[in-house]
């Protein structure tokens, strides 16, 4: 197994006051040319956003967009005709194929966390589409979710790629096996809160791990931990 770490601390930064953004790869001011993205997951940006604020209509085209909801209430209104309100344990997805325009504000009283991922598709100039899916933390504990895959169903929300995100969420120590089919595929692991031991390294709250040239990881979770498990294409 390989592995790659970003701490916490060694993300970019950028805090226009009611936007506070930790990004773990190159986007918008913050440019480093050794992390310009993990395979085919091009974005992730840890976002804060304060009461009454927001980012306006703007445009995306042939992307994976993903917003996983951690706190706070945040609204969405899109050029198909969408106009939604979501929620802490919320996930949307944007497959912006031809394109779309959106926007989205903080609606709520309190400050929005959110994580915003960008995945590159699959097919190129599909019809955009727009889903969204709540993931009750209560129905959560204690085992690893599937939030976003390629699949179609109930249960979760699909994209435009051979992708699977994944929430897990553990009250009382545990070691979570997690197996996958290695051909063209990466793992990408976010700590959003507690810490993971995995193959001698710690991870705490808000540091990532990119790893690849494995089948499986064995992750030693702490008590109240909660992370993010992304598994995607390495190449096209």
């Amino acid at each position: 197994m390989k592995f790659s770490i970003t701490r916490a601390a060694e993300r970019g930064r950028k805090d226009i006051g009611w936007l506070k953004s930790n990004f773990t790869f190159s986007f918008s001011s913050y440019v480093n040319p050794e992390r310009n993205g993990f395979g085919l997951l091009r974005v992730f940006n840890d976002d804060f956003v304060q009461p009454g604020n927001g980012f306006g209509i703007h445009p995306h085209t042939n992307m994976e967009i993903i917003s996983v909801m951690l706190a706070g209430s945040m609204n969405h209104k899109d050029t198909l005709g969408y106009t939604e309100v979501v929620h802490q344990d919320w996930v949307q997805i944007m497959s912006a194929g031809t394109g779309m325009r959106h926007e989205e504000h903080n609606v709520g009283d309190d400050e929005v966390n959110f994580l915003q991922i960008w995945i590159e598709p699959k097919l190129q100039n599909i019809a955009p589409r727009y889903q969204r899916q709540q993931f009750p933390e209560a129905k959560r504990k204690n085992q690893l979710t599937t939030i976003v895959s390629n699949e179609e169903g109930q249960a979760h929300c699909w994209i435009n790629q051979n992708a699977k995100l994944s929430l897990g969420y553990y009250e009382a120590p545990q070691t979570v096996d997690y197996r996958f089919n290695p051909l063209n595929k990466a793992l990408f692991l976010f700590v959003i809160s507690g810490s993971i031991m995995l193959d001698g390294q710690t991870l705490q709250a808000r540091d990532s791990m990119g790893i690849w040239e494995t089948d499986h990881v064995s992750l030693e979770c702490a008590a109240d931990t909660r992370f993010l498990l992304i598994e995607a294409p390495i190449n096209h």
